[in-house]
């Protein structure tokens, strides 16, 4: 009798600890999973901003360009949106002189849902049509 209890035992502190080791993996997964959501973009929506570079971070696990755009009074508003990671952006030519600090650029976003001044770049392309590539 008491082998057949030591082996349930035995195999309920299996069961405990695996069920233990998969909730906390799955716990673990949730933040990384969440932190790559675009639940905080209205992805129905575009916008097309048109301004000056005031900053451009050529950073993981995002890059960010700080736009400057002139509101209906002409007073400049900073725009920050959002870009993949350095990494992503170098399959697609960038380089972190891509853009420079007054550079004119025209940008397409997918905007904030709150409302703030951001968003998640679709494409952009230079405000002269000289292009950029640097």
């Amino acid at each position: 009798m008491r082998k057949g209890n030591f082996a349930m035992s035995r195999r309920t502190t299996k069961t405990v600890l695996l069920a233990f080791a998969f909730i906390t993996l799955a716990a673990a997964a949730s933040p990384a999973n969440a932190h790559h959501s675009f639940a905080m973009f209205d992805t129905s929506k575009s916008v097309r901003l048109e301004g000056t570079v005031n900053k451009f971070e050529w950073t993981n696990p995002h890059s960010w360009i700080f736009l400057n755009v002139p509101n209906a009074q002409s007073v400049p508003e900073q725009w920050i949106i959002e870009l993949p990671a350095a990494g992503l952006l170098v399959t697609e030519g960038w380089n972190k002189n891509y853009l420079r600090t007054g550079d004119k650029i025209i940008v397409r976003i997918k905007p904030l849902k709150s409302g703030q001044r951001g968003g998640m770049l679709e494409g952009f392309t230079a405000a002269d049509e000289s292009g950029i590539a640097r």
